[in-house]
């Protein structure tokens, strides 16, 4: 009989001293997602948004927007007769050299920026590589655009740069579209055999390694 009574009150001893009980760990557990925050019905905390936070972030984006679009009426309103004043003054109403000026503008700056833009997306370099020749198309294909920005503007300043390239500019338009076709032309080719030999050249090392 004192056998059985020590048993029973040993047994009563590990599980209150030894061992937590089911309702201590479900209070434990109650108690800890109380003080991380509100939680779901599974037990994970609920994602609160910080307002403050995203009001910011939207505003810094609304200013990013307005400061582009400022400068672009600026830009938009200068740079079209900035740019027919430079070709006026490189060919000085000479037909001949409108022309040879509009061939090399057009088929330069459309070769290169296209040759800089197959780099950033046909290589497997890193993203601040990649970005660097993007970058670079875009800013060699400036002239370009700053003739196509003239050809296409509605804007006043367009419309002064075409009577400024019709007096002191003449045949420039007609020659830098035919530069941008040749430009665009070669640097296809160039782009074609590249790849064509970049190719070959991986075909040849792996005949290589199944040979040795």
């Amino acid at each position: 009989m004192g056998e059985k009574l020590s048993g029973e009150q040993g047994a009563a001893g590990t599980t209150s001293g030894g061992g937590a009980t089911p309702g201590a760990g479900a209070a434990s557990s109650g108690a800890t997602a109380s003080a991380g925050g509100p939680t779901s019905g599974s037990g994970r905390a609920l994602w609160t948004p910080d307002w403050r936070d995203i009001v910011k972030r939207l505003l810094a984006v609304a200013g990013v927007i307005l400061a582009v679009w400022l400068i672009y009426l600026f830009l938009d309103a200068f740079l079209p007769r900035w740019w027919a004043q430079v070709i006026g003054n490189a060919v000085d109403g000479s037909f001949a050299a409108g022309a040879w000026w509009g061939l090399m503008v057009g088929a330069v700056f459309t070769l290169v920026p296209v040759l800089f833009l197959a780099q950033a997306v046909l290589t497997r370099k890193s993203l601040q590589v990649r970005s660097a020749f993007l970058a670079l198309a875009v800013v060699f294909a400036i002239p370009n655009l700053l003739t196509l920005g003239i050809v296409l503007g509605p804007s006043a300043a367009a419309h002064a740069g075409e009577r400024i390239l019709d007096v002191d500019g003449p045949a420039f338009r007609g020659g830098s579209a035919w530069g941008a076709v040749v430009g665009g032309v070669v640097a296809l080719v160039i782009v074609t055999m590249g790849v064509l030999y970049r190719r070959r050249g991986v075909r040849l090392r792996e005949l290589r390694a199944q040979q040795g």
